[in-house]
Formats: C-alpha cells, sequence, structure tokens
C-alpha cells in the first residue's frame, strides 16, 4: 500500500518538473519565435530612406547659442544654419532652431528643402555676372573658366557647391557676418536668367546674346557628354 502511494506521489512529482520545464522552455524562446517564426527585419525601411537621404547634398553653415530671459533664469538653445541641394542646379537654406543641435539641424534641413529654388547654369558655371544683398551683406558673383574650381569663402562655397556650380570666382563687399552672406549669395543666384530666356524675351537668335566664351563652353560640355555616352 506504501509502495502505491510512493510510486503515485513520484509520478506526480515527475510531471509536474516535465510541466515546470516546459514553461521555462517557453518563456525563453523569444517572443518571434512563439508568433510563428516571423521575425522584424530593422533594417526594412533604411535602404528607402538611405537612398531618399542620399540624393541631397547638406552643409551646415554655423550653429549659434542663444539664450532667452524668463523668470526662472534663461533658456538655452541652439540655432543652425543649413544649405541643401541636389549638386545638380536646385538648392535652398534653412534655419532650425531647438533645445539640441541635432534637432536643430534636423529642422534646418527641411526648411532648406522647403526653400527649394533652380539656379541657371552653363556647363559648370553661371551665365553671367551678378550681384546679391541681403542686409548689410553683399555678394559678387563672376562666370569662370572651367577647371577654375570654386573661388569663395565657406559660406558662399556651401552655398554654390550644393546649388552644383564648380566655377566660379566671387567676391564679398559688404559685412562679414555668416546669415548676411548665405542670404546674400541666395539673392544672387535668384537673379540669374538662362540665356535662351533672354534671348526669346529680345526676340534674337540664341548665338547673338550669349557670349562667345559660353557658346565655347557649352560646344565643349556637348563633345564631352557625347563622347562619355558613346564609351559607355
Amino acid at each position: 500500500m506504501s509502495e502505491n502511494k510512493e510510486n503515485e506521489v513520484a509520478e506526480v512529482t515527475q510531471a509536474a518538473t516535465e510541466v515546470a520545464a516546459a514553461e521555462a522552455t517557453t518563456e525563453r524562446e523569444p517572443r518571434e519565435a512563439r508568433r510563428g517564426g516571423r521575425e522584424r527585419n530593422p533594417n526594412r525601411d533604411r535602404g528607402s530612406r538611405d537612398r531618399a537621404e542620399s540624393q541631397f547634398l547638406e552643409r551646415v553653415v554655423t550653429i549659434n547659442r542663444v539664450s532667452k530671459v524668463v523668470k526662472g533664469g534663461r533658456r538655452f538653445s541652439f540655432t543652425a544654419l543649413v544649405v541643401v541641394g541636389d549638386g545638380n542646379g536646385v538648392v535652398g537654406v534653412g534655419y532650425g532652431k531647438a533645445r539640441e543641435v541635432p534637432l536643430a539641424i534636423s529642422k534646418g534641413v527641411e526648411d532648406a528643402k522647403r526653400n527649394f529654388f533652380r539656379v541657371p547654369r552653363v556647363a559648370s558655371s553661371i551665365p553671367h555676372p551678378v550681384q546679391g544683398e541681403a542686409a548689410a551683406g553683399v555678394v559678387l558673383l563672376r562666370p569662370a573658366a572651367a577647371g577654375t574650381g570654386v573661388i569663395a569663402g565657406g559660406p558662399v562655397r556651401a552655398v554654390l557647391e550644393c546649388a552644383g556650380v564648380h566655377d566660379v570666382l566671387s567676391k564679398s563687399l559688404g559685412s562679414s557676418n555668416t546669415i548676411n552672406i548665405v542670404h546674400a549669395t541666395v539673392a544672387a543666384l535668384k537673379q540669374l536668367e538662362e540665356p535662351r530666356a533672354v534671348a526669346a524675351r529680345r526676340g534674337l537668335d540664341y548665338d547673338q546674346v550669349v557670349p562667345a566664351k559660353i557658346l565655347k563652353i557649352e560646344a565643349r560640355a556637348a563633345k564631352a557628354a557625347a563622347e562619355a555616352k558613346a564609351g559607355a
């Protein structure tokens, strides 16, 4: 009689041990495995985001720390002036403000994308000399021959490179304030006109309006493009 009871107790104890082990194994299994092996891929959407972000060039021109005096003391925040462009004739300037630098830059990038405009170009330069003004900032831009490069200071260079202008001469004639210089550069680029649009407005042929230097640059660029296409 006592032996039967001992056997029953042993069987119950063994069953309880197996159930506890099964429950522990289930708890240790990852949640995705219990769902049937469906595992979330953290890189699923990263590729599309990277492709969208890689289409634009971003240049942080300046970051300033500003403060606001309130009843409890001073509240510090950061401002960021950012230039964004596709490197192919589209550029914009934005201004962002936040408590942290990365968030201020992110806001500046979004603001710059809302301010996109197209820059007329002739090959890798601009079609004609132009001067832009913003507050006390004055910036002069002149066309340059291929291979000259961007002869400009930091703020002007950031705008021109994002716009896809690679051969240009520039000079700052006014204030040295970075924000004024950037906005003066943008004002100068917005004054540029397409040579064909000018010829159509005047009722003249394209060759009569455009200088011979620009015609040579365009012919050279067209020849290089044709050779590259033939080689491909």
